[in-house]
């Protein structure tokens, strides 16, 4: 076997992934969509969420985001609701935790009430 004399594999090449420390303008919802937080992830591109509106939602994580974005449980996403399956939603967007306490601060998200102690999984 040859000696290895590189400064290291395909990963090296490939380079470090720079852009977390960009700062990306604040998404907010629009009609068809709800805010949600992680209750349960479920494998295979799933997970159960609790949306804001009160109702529980099995949602599924789209191609785009599903290897670039790790999505765990407690964090704040935007969900895509489907007007022909209720209890269905695609996951369109993850919050990171400054962008979820400036959707709070902005009164976009309940800041406590029935559903304040799963808020407080979020920060």
């Amino acid at each position: 076997m040859p000696k290895n004399k590189g400064k290291g594999g395909k990963n090296r090449r490939r380079g470090k992934n720079e852009n977390e420390t960009e700062k990306r303008e604040l998404v907010f919802k629009e009609d068809g969509q709800e805010y949600a937080q992680v209750s349960k992830m479920l494998g295979n591109g799933r997970l159960e969420a609790m949306c804001f509106d009160g109702s529980k939602r099995l949602c599924h994580i789209r191609g785009k985001l599903r290897k670039k974005v790790w999505i765990n449980q407690g964090d704040i996403i935007l969900v895509g609701l489907r007007d022909y399956q209720d209890a269905k939603a695609d996951v369109i967007l993850k919050y990171n935790p400054d962008e979820a306490r400036n959707l709070k601060a902005y009164g976009e998200l309940p800041e406590s009430g029935e559903r304040g102690e799963i808020i407080g999984l979020m920060v």
